[in-house]
Order: structure tokens, then C-alpha cells, then sequence
């Protein structure tokens, strides 16, 4: 199992008002893991859909907060693919702080192999 490593830095328009990243935004990190993930293994999204026409439908999309991350705190997104079938791929991912390695979210999102009408292929 390949885990790949996306770093970023908390953004301040990505914290709310106590300084602490809101909740929404651990989910766009973990797309940024799963497009480095993609990409790291030699493919990349744009080609998929551009040239293939298949697209990866996020079904389901799961986060347990176990710590929060903080405007400019730097951390480490882990992607790996858990589980892939005929139809169906399981992303899962760990984000953790990138100085002491603290665990923060974990989470994983199960996408559906589809065409450009959104029908399963």
C-alpha cells in the first residue's frame, strides 16, 4: 500500500475567527492528496476525464476530527488507495501536523468509476 505525501501550509481565509481550519476545509486537502496521489502513480485527472472520459464520482465522504490544525501551521496530507474494485475505489487519508507529527483528521472518501453522463462503468 503507497502512500503519498501532500504538504500545505493553513491559509488564513481557511481558519475561522478563533484561528482553528473549519471543519469543510479538510476535505479539499484530502482531493489535493488524492490528485498527488494520481499524479505521483502516472496519471493524471485532467487526462482521465479530458481524454477517457472517466471520472472518479465521490459517493461517499467520511472525516473524524481527532485534532485541529491552525492558521499557518504546515501539515502532511497522506493519501493511499485502500481499497479498489470493478466500480468502485476507496481513497483513505491521514492529516497530521507537520512538526510533531500529531494526528489531526483522519477521513476517506469511496468514489464510482463513471462516463460523462454519469453513468457507471
Amino acid at each position: 500500500m503507497r502512500r503519498v505525501e501532500s504538504r500545505l501550509r493553513v491559509r488564513y481565509a481557511e481558519s475561522d475567527q478563533m484561528g482553528v481550519v473549519y471543519y469543510a476545509n479538510y476535505f479539499v486537502w484530502m482531493e489535493i492528496g488524492r490528485v498527488d496521489y494520481c499524479s505521483q502513480l502516472g496519471f493524471e485527472y485532467r487526462d482521465m476525464e479530458a481524454a477517457d472520459g472517466i471520472f472518479l464520482a465521490v459517493t461517499d465522504a467520511r472525516c473524524r476530527y481527532r485534532g485541529a490544525a491552525r492558521f499557518h501551521d504546515e501539515i502532511r496530507v497522506l493519501t493511499w488507495m485502500s481499497e479498489s474494485r470493478s466500480r468502485t475505489i476507496r481513497f483513505s487519508y491521514e492529516i497530521r501536523h507537520a512538526e510533531d507529527d500529531r494526528l489531526l483528521p483522519t477521513g476517506e472518501t469511496i468514489h464510482t468509476v463513471c462516463n460523462r453522463d454519469g453513468k457507471t462503468v
